[in-house]
């Protein structure tokens, strides 16, 4: 999976550099305008559209309604069995856990969790709470919706984490995983193209 995110932002620079380099062995001539009139389209263009400036509010938006998947969420005192139970029905890796009564933030548990501290451990799901093998709260690794999709892609990569939470000023305000960061990417990546494909055939 880290190799693969890896091979995601090097593809992207593959994809560029080989246009370019079409570019040039399709004309040699015009090799200084076409460098002159793609370094310009380079700062008016991609950098402004590209994937270097998209961000986790993007995905938010573009996730719309089914983003209130990563708001699934569960208590402390929930039984294992039963948080799991919830992500397998919504088809999602990871619930929100809240404290009881007044539901403010405690942590999340994850698929993860549930295999590495319930089953390889042999202990019962559910007779375990959800409060003794969540992530809590204070351990979390969190990013805020201005933070560069890059930058997510980053902290997921060097902590070996598939979902982190989004949190503002206020509070938690939803949750990405790594399909979400992915999928952006790959989406950035392929618009990219798209706009040096329609710059060799004359689109800017």
């Amino acid at each position: 999976m880290q190799s693969g995110f890896r091979a995601i932002l090097s593809h992207g620079s593959v994809l560029k550099n080989s246009v370019l380099q079409h570019v040039r062995l399709a004309n040699p001539i015009m090799k200084p305008l076409l460098l002159s009139r793609h370094e310009s389209v380079q700062a008016s263009r991609i950098e402004e559209h590209g994937f270097e400036s998209t961000t986790i509010s993007d995905i938010m938006k573009v996730k719309g309604k089914s983003a209130d998947g990563s708001w699934l969420w569960c208590t402390t005192d929930d039984s294992v069995y039963d948080a799991v139970k919830s992500m397998t029905q919504h088809n999602v890796g990871a619930l929100v856990v809240v404290k009881p009564g007044d539901k403010k933030l405690a942590g999340i548990i994850t698929e993860r969790d549930y295999l590495r501290k319930i089953i390889v451990q042999g202990r019962s799901s559910k007779s375990t709470k959800v409060g003794d093998i969540m992530t809590e709260e204070n351990k979390l690794i969190t990013v805020s919706p201005t933070t560069r999709v890059l930058r997510a892609m980053q902290l997921m990569t060097d902590n070996r984490i598939r979902h982190i939470p989004v949190v503002d000023d206020k509070g938690m305000i939803g949750m990405v995983s790594i399909g979400d960061v992915v999928r952006a990417v790959v989406s950035e990546h392929r618009e990219e193209l798209n706009r040096l494909n329609a710059f060799i055939q004359g689109g800017y």
